[in-house]
């Protein structure tokens, strides 16, 4: 997975409280078990007016000129809950959207964007307001969250936050689960090799 350490990009306010899978990505796109090609279906509810995804809702927030490219989500609380689809992690990196910032997530969709790569920051519900406010002051404007420092900054102010060790080490340097088993390959390689061919199934 794409490491993150730290990134100063636009971030995306979204007010709404308790968004849940089904609002990220909606049931009818999970047709696939790649990883790609959900982020056209992001929102999809709110990002268009129109079931074929031909008419942009103008009032939603990513359709907004100063919000396109944005990287981050900052949301309120219980942030991805709902059913447990992994897709919705998926859905939001393969977008671009790489933290969201939000005073608490559902612990299924956590534990799915972690394990994607999706950085979650975890602030108080008074410090999320004050970003959500100078984001009300200033649309589009950039802030920076680096994972290397466990830090937010937006304009004059710097949010801590903490992450698993775990979790943070895996985002650092880009290790999903597939990653951590390679990296003991010279181990199960040294372990099959001492495996009786009988006990080997033959493909």
């Amino acid at each position: 997975m794409q490491k993150f350490t730290h990134l100063t990009a636009v971030a995306a306010p979204m007010q709404a409280s308790n968004i849940d899978t089904d609002q990220i990505i909606p049931k009818q796109f999970l047709l696939a078990v790649d990883r790609k090609g959900f982020g056209k279906h992001l929102f999809h509810g709110w990002r268009y007016l129109d079931a074929a995804e031909t008419l942009p809702n103008p009032d939603f927030v990513l359709n907004k000129p100063c919000y396109r490219d944005a990287k981050f989500i900052v949301a309120r609380d219980n942030f991805g809950n709902g059913s447990s689809r992994e897709h919705a992690p998926w859905a939001l990196l393969d977008y671009g959207i790489r933290a969201i910032i939000a005073s608490s997530f559902a612990d299924i969709f956590a534990n799915n964007a972690l394990g994607n790569g999706l950085l979650l920051v975890k602030l108080t519900e008074a410090q999320v307001e004050e970003i959500h406010q100078a984001l009300a002051e200033h649309p589009g404007m950039e802030i920076t969250v680096d994972l290397e420092q466990n830090r937010v900054t937006v304009g004059e102010k710097q949010y801590s936050f903490t992450l698993d060790p775990f979790r943070r080490e895996c985002i650092l340097n880009g290790l999903d689960t597939i990653a951590l088993t390679l990296a003991h390959e010279a181990e199960i390689k040294a372990y099959e090799a001492t495996i009786p061919n009988w006990r080997k199934i033959v493909r």
